[in-house]
């Protein structure tokens, strides 16, 4: 029989075939992705169900508004014309913004500036202990961060005694003063170990040309900082907002932010209008939820940016 016979009677093994241990794998792989991926729609179930009550709840009158049917949709959809000519969900989400809009502009006039200044001030106190060191640095850093560990009620009270001596009025002015010092820790630790990455050679170079440490940082340091900046913004422009402590305590109904309004909105634990309560708890929700996906990107990266150990 000739090579050529033989060759044409051994079989060819296929260049797509796989070995059995391959074609295991390959399955375990694709039951694990399914599995994480059924988990996540399962963890988005869970925690978008709050909001979809809200929503629904926000959109009924008050007398379609009980615990048997918090979770069905409107029996009467808000564009439907009401019974007897009763309230609609419409009316939910203009009783509530005619209840907040002035309380949110002075919420953004409060947040938006502390962010801000907490974050430029943090942003300064971590460039001087990650880079310009001097004497007991690691001690002034220390009682720094001891701020971010003193809970809010334990200085409430000699916090309003301290604004009742000197006279400080109870409005957004006071608790904006009082958010950017509260805030000083915490952005100082990221920016601090934000710049601790911060290649040497960079202050070098900048100390060979004359610089002195104000023009290093605003010059080669603070174009750089855009990741530290984000995180800082997000987190403090988040805890200002969501604030119920120090607005309860330094400022009035008429003159502090939102959260003030939207207790007095839902008149504490006697609801008299769950759906109008609803509507301003997403109208009060929606700038932090813009933020958040508008910078959230970045938020991750600001955070791991930040991880360096010094």
């Amino acid at each position: 029989m000739s090579v050529s016979t033989e060759a044409q009677k051994t079989p060819r093994v296929s260049s797509n075939s796989e070995m059995p241990g391959e074609t295991a794998l390959r399955n375990r792989k694709r039951l694990s992705r399914t599995m994480k991926y059924v988990f996540l729609v399962l963890f988005m179930i869970v925690v978008l169900m709050p909001v979809y009550v809200l929503i629904v709840t926000s959109l009924k009158p008050p007398q379609d508004v009980n615990p048997a049917t918090s979770w069905g949709l409107p029996v009467r959809w808000p564009w439907e014309p009401a019974l007897e000519g009763g309230p609609t969900g419409f009316d939910n989400w203009a009783l509530a913004w005619n209840a907040l809009s002035a309380s949110i502009g002075r919420t953004f006039l409060l947040a938006i500036p502390a962010a801000l200044i907490a974050s430029f001030l943090g942003a300064m106190n971590g460039f001087v202990l990650a880079r310009w060191r001097f004497p007991y640095a690691d001690i002034v850093f220390t009682v720094i961060l001891f701020g971010m560990f003193i809970p809010y009620q334990a200085i409430m009270t000699p916090l309003v005694q301290m604004k009742t001596t000197l006279g400080l009025p109870s409005d957004i002015s006071t608790l904006l003063i009082v958010h950017v010092i509260y805030g000083l820790p915490i952005c100082t630790l990221i920016f601090r170990n934000y710049y601790a990455g911060i290649p040497h050679e960079l202050m070098e170079a900048s100390r060979m040309d004359g610089a002195g440490m104000l023009r290093t940082f605003g010059s080669i340091v603070l174009p750089l900082s855009l990741p530290g900046f984000v995180v800082t913004i997000i987190w403090q422009f988040t805890s200002a907002w969501n604030d119920f402590l120090f607005a309860l305590f330094l400022s009035n109904q008429n003159e502090g932010p939102v959260s003030l309004a939207l207790n007095n909105l839902a008149q504490g634990a006697q609801l008299a209008n769950y759906g109008a309560a609803m509507a301003g708890a997403l109208l009060a929700s929606l700038p932090t939820l813009i933020v958040y996906i508008v910078l959230g990107k970045y938020f991750i990266g600001g955070l791991m940016s930040g991880s360096v150990k010094s």
